[in-house]
């Protein structure tokens, strides 16, 4: 096995391509050698059932596998007992969804830590987590991995420590390890193969190497203010802000592991994810 790298969405290139439905996704990709794509569910899981099947039956014949990231109004942590049990049934729509297309993996932010400590905050979300895995197994769909996010603003939940004890909670949830989101909470602390090792170091450490081996993650380089982290999405262009992808894949090529890469580049994660994969694979 080996890494595997995709876009996040569609970027501005699909339809500028001529591309207009989401069932002509894997002949897009496959034009630029890329082997995922993950879904967008951000403002809700709108896809039904059978367009679902559709899309990874179309991305399926051209080699290409599917995650999907869970609507961004998911709250893990929210003080109200309500909010978190509509954030169960987001994440048992995603899931469904995903195992419609044939994946198996969700992404899903981590929540936020307002009117409490980072603590209670964290205690909530592995609580929440608890009981969504619960959920997923009683609803049949124990075979979709959820994977709680890296957050890049200093006032969300979601530190590399929080989101490893996050994933502490089932053995079968994955990392989704976003790089420019941890550079961005940290003010550029990203800056070559040390960092990034020091991050693999953690997985392994907290979680096992199996998990280490097939984490999953986000890519991009995040413009950052120093009082609140992450400001906005960026391209591979940019020459001001990180992280610099290649130390990683590097590292990833050196130990052997075969994550998911997903860029997440502002209207260019097609091509920037190309460029990623075409330096991991010339190692």
């Amino acid at each position: 096995m080996s890494a595997k790298f995709g876009p996040a969405g569609t970027a501005e290139s699909f339809k500028a391509m001529g591309y207009k439905k989401s069932v002509q996704l894997g002949e897009y990709l496959e034009k630029f050698g890329l082997d995922h794509f993950e879904y967008q569910c951000g403002q809700g899981v709108r896809v039904t059932a059978s367009t679902a099947e559709e899309i990874g039956k179309a991305l399926a014949e051209k080699g290409i596998t599917v995650s999907i990231h869970a609507p961004y109004f998911i709250s893990l942590s929210s003080v109200e007992e309500e909010k978190r049990d509509n954030s169960i049934n987001y994440i048992l729509q995603s899931a469904a969804a995903v195992k419609a297309m044939g994946g198996d993996r969700i992404v899903i932010h981590s929540g936020s830590c307002s009117k409490m400590t980072r603590e209670e905050a964290l205690e909530l979300a592995k609580s929440t987590m608890k009981k969504a895995r619960e959920a997923l197994i009683s609803e049949g769909l124990e075979s979709v991995r959820c994977c709680p996010e890296t957050m890049g603003k200093i006032n969300q939940l979601g530190d590399l420590h929080e989101v490893m004890e996050i994933c502490k909670v089932d053995d079968s949830f994955i990392p989704c390890i976003d790089f420019g989101h941890l550079n961005a909470r940290t003010f550029g602390a990203i800056k070559g193969k040390s960092e990034y090792a020091a991050i693999l170091d953690t997985i392994k450490n907290e979680l096992g190497s199996e998990r280490e081996k097939i984490f999953h993650s986000h890519f991009s380089k995040i413009e950052y203010t120093e009082k609140g982290g992450e400001k906005r999405h960026l391209t591979f262009e940019d020459t001001v802000y990180g992280p610099q992808f290649e130390p990683l894949m590097e590292l990833v090529y050196e130990r052997g592991l075969s994550p998911i890469f997903i860029c997440e580049s502002a209207g260019t994660q097609t091509e920037d994810a190309q460029a990623m994969k075409k330096y991991y694979k010339n190692l």
